[in-house]
């Protein structure tokens, strides 16, 4: 539709350019002509059918004509209104179509259910035993999924991690270091 429209402004504003150079006598003539075609329309098919460009094309231009010429044209006052109304709201709230289709819910309901049967497992690892069931999904997806469900990176273990078990045995060390220098008459903690 949007090419169509294009189309019609193109086609418009050529039309435009071409009456600048014809006088005022002859464009009076073609609008006297043009009027007596569309009473012969009307008579013909009272209802004309009217695609989108041609809605657009009428809604945005009968707004700069005279209240009693917009009263006698093709449609309605209520109709150009609905155009106008449709035509802001369309601007106002098109799709955004960028960005990837959301993940199904069953997979992602395998995700977790891998995720919880293997802590040894991580993003890649999940990836790939979905792509041998045949499911096509990237690590990032994967991640995502099990972020939204709050499972942390692999390796999920039990056990103690680097950081606390050099922190237990910096405080052992420190422990060890006090030591006793006997002397004869009375020993002193160094």
């Amino acid at each position: 539709m949007t090419v169509r429209v294009v189309y019609l402004v193109f086609v418009r504003l050529t039309g435009w350019m071409a009456l600048l150079a014809r006088s005022a006598v002859s464009k009076d003539a073609e609008l006297l002509v043009l009027r007596q075609e569309v009473a012969v329309l009307r008579r013909q098919n009272p209802r004309p059918r009217l695609d989108g460009g041609d809605r657009m094309v009428i809604a945005a231009w009968a707004r700069l004509l005279p209240r009693p010429l917009r009263m006698t044209r093709l449609v309605t006052p209520q109709a150009l209104l609905r155009w106008r109304r449709r035509l802001v709201r369309w601007r106002w709230t098109y799709p955004d179509r960028g960005g990837r289709p959301p993940v199904d819910a069953g997979l992602a309901v395998l995700i977790e259910q891998m995720a919880r049967e293997n802590p040894g497992g991580g993003y890649r690892r999940i990836q790939g035993e979905l792509l041998g069931l045949g499911d096509r999904v990237g690590a990032c997806t994967v991640r995502r999924v099990l972020n939204r469900l709050q499972i942390p990176p692999a390796p999920r273990r039990a056990g103690s991690t680097w950081r606390q078990f050099l922190q237990a045995q910096a405080s052992a060390m420190l422990a060890c270091d006090c030591f006793h220098a006997g002397g004869a008459v009375t020993p002193r903690r160094l």
